[in-house]
């Protein structure tokens, strides 16, 4: 919402109302509350009744909200930097995890001697698959911050803690696309002269892909909701500032929604359901990237 103090032989400037305007002339706080209920003072509630009079109140969409950093005045505060932050942490857990992972599939899958240490590895990697997500926080904490001294609040550390939540997924995804392959196409690759690798990569591989990418990006919509492993490693700071690489200070959009509802203030709580819609928005459009990937890769044997 918007007020317009100019006149009409003045120039015209539009500024943002308060949180308080805005709640009484959407109703949120009665105009008839008594004094100690609402924020406004009576001459204040008589000066905004002469605005709207005048046609000087107009609510607007606020894009600001999707532009702007936090602030501690609700009319003021966005998601841009949350918004950027798990942008670039997202990023930094798909290049580090995805590739590891298809490699670690491929290996067990195709090439791992069937022996205890290998039956060890794979019983480890799908315990790893249902650990709280708390614990790779805590993890990220002991090990990126304290031991290898990586910059707190930033989206490098938050992309490495979710690229450990999110690997036992792409695992357990790409080993399953890799077994759905009929051992046909592998005997055919090796009887017309293909060493194993090529058979893998050449073969097996690009038929496997589709279901190796749906597993991917159902993991990495569950890392982008992530909250907990975020707040171990200190991306709960107050920042105003848009992030410029992996290496500033920036929050997620989970821990902005969990800081926004944990504010009394009861302006807020109208950011706080905007930035769910946000998070949910995104994670829709993830999962519905995968469904589409599926269908139009799927191959039926």
């Amino acid at each position: 919402m918007r007020a317009n103090p100019g006149t009409s032989d003045a120039l015209t400037l539009w500024v943002s109302a308060s949180d308080d305007v805005d709640m009484v002339v959407k109703g949120t706080v009665p105009r008839d509350a008594p004094l100690d209920h609402r924020r406004l003072s009576d001459r204040q509630m008589d000066w905004l009744k002469k605005l709207e009079e005048g046609g000087r109140i107009e609510t607007q969409f606020n894009w600001a909200f999707f532009t702007a950093g936090d602030s501690r005045e609700p009319e003021l505060a966005g998601i841009a930097v949350a918004a950027l932050g798990s942008l670039f942490s997202v990023l930094v857990c798909l290049v580090l995890a995805f590739p590891l992972g298809v490699m670690t599939a491929i290996y067990l899958e195709e090439f791992a001697p069937r022996n205890r240490w290998t039956g060890f590895i794979e019983v480890n990697i799908n315990n790893l698959a249902a650990v709280p997500s708390i614990d790779f926080g805590l993890l990220g904490l002991a090990v990126f911050l304290n031991i290898f001294n990586l910059p707190r609040s930033a989206p490098l550390v938050g992309g490495m803690v979710l690229a450990l939540m999110t690997l036992p997924t792409i695992i357990i995804a790409g080993r399953a696309a890799i077994k759905a392959v009929p051992p046909s196409i592998r005997e055919a690759a090796l009887a017309i002269g293909a060493s194993p690798v090529q058979t893998v990569f050449h073969h097996v591989l690009p038929l496997a892909m589709p279901g190796v990418l749906t597993g991917t990006i159902i993991g990495t919509a569950r890392a982008l909701a992530e909250t907990a492993p975020l707040l171990m490693i200190g991306m709960v700071a107050f920042v105003a500032d848009l992030p410029a690489s992996v290496f500033d200070p920036a929050t997620a959009l989970p821990v902005q929604i969990f800081l926004w509802a944990d504010i009394p203030e009861r302006a807020f709580a109208e950011r706080t359901a905007a930035a769910i819609l946000v998070l949910l928005l995104f994670t829709c459009l993830m999962n519905l990237t995968a469904v589409l990937l599926r269908k139009k890769f799927e191959i039926r044997w």
